[in-house]
């Protein structure tokens, strides 16, 4: 296997065992937590099953593929690719969560007003809900879920968009001092981002315990608490997900890994991490505030 000098070579690898391994992994999961809910016990222990095997694949996977890079098999054409490959899975990702604030935006400025009144025809309030009050938040005409309170935009909501915000400062900060060769910098800053994106998650946590117990809001209350913990709960993942990925990278550059040319590796979570920031802005307005 020769190393990739020249920047129009390709490294490909063969023989792997990852994408299969993956794939068991997945159904695994899936298949073991959707029996599990629907009332098998024994289902959970297929699941956990499949959870091991997807963090053995990941670590796996990822060791290979750093050790690659690592080895100098990565061509410029290959960090190319690696740069299109993340640009189109955070399109993608855009996508996903553009289909949540659709819903969120249909319940509110469509079918709440339709079922108040405001439409016509079998969307008539006459036809379905005579005298329902299309206000939001909601839990439907039904009262699903019976009465709640809404999260507001103060406490804890504020407390992680500041949180966030600063994060994205702090892997800025970061990012400019491995250009620069910092590698002090580097460890400290992106430190910071990790342990921020942690007390996020634990504060979201937090969170939601005191919604269920306090606020009597949860998934069963009606479309606003469908809704919100849908995009919160989402967003959520995808922090943690993220807060991950920064702890990996972080203990890279401990190991001396990436270079201030050839670092895509943390521009890659660095933009992942962005991504994050600007959905939870648009959370934040949309599901707290407005």
């Amino acid at each position: 296997m020769t190393l990739a000098k020249e920047g129009t070579s390709y490294y490909v690898p063969h023989g792997s065992r990852w994408p299969i391994t993956g794939a068991v992994a997945l159904f695994l999961m899936m298949g073991g937590v959707s029996t599990w809910l629907n009332g098998s016990g024994a289902a959970k222990w297929i699941a956990l099953l499949g959870l091991v095997a997807l963090i053995y694949m990941l670590v796996g996977w990822f060791s290979d593929v750093i050790g690659e890079s690592e080895g100098g098999m990565y061509s410029a054409q290959v960090d190319r690719s690696f740069r299109m490959g993340m640009s189109w899975f955070i399109f993608s990702e855009v996508m996903f969560f553009a289909a949540f604030f659709g819903a969120l935006f249909y319940a509110r400025q469509l079918a709440l007003p339709w079922l108040g009144g405001d439409g016509s025809g079998f969307f008539s309030n006459l036809l379905l809900w005579e005298n329902f009050e299309a206000s939001w938040p909601s839990n439907g005409p039904a009262g699903v879920g019976g009465e709640f309170q809404s999260m507001g935009p103060l406490g804890l909501p504020l407390i992680n968009t500041i949180i966030l915000l600063t994060s994205g400062v702090t892997i800025t900060v970061a990012h400019h001092a491995l250009k620069d060769d910092k590698r002090n910098v580097l460890a400290l800053f992106l430190f910071l981002t990790l342990a921020l994106g942690f007390l996020f998650v634990g504060l979201q946590a937090y969170e939601y315990i005191h919604a269920y117990h306090d606020l009597n809001l949860t998934l069963e209350s009606g479309i606003y608490g469908s809704t919100f913990f849908m995009l919160t709960g989402f967003h959520g993942l995808h922090v943690t997900i993220g807060a991950i990925m920064l702890t990996v990278i972080w203990f890279r550059c401990l190991k001396g890994h990436f270079t201030p040319n050839h670092h895509f590796g943390f521009e890659a979570v660095a933009w992942y991490w962005h991504f994050v920031d600007v959905v939870w802005l648009g959370l934040y307005i949309f599901v707290y505030w407005l």
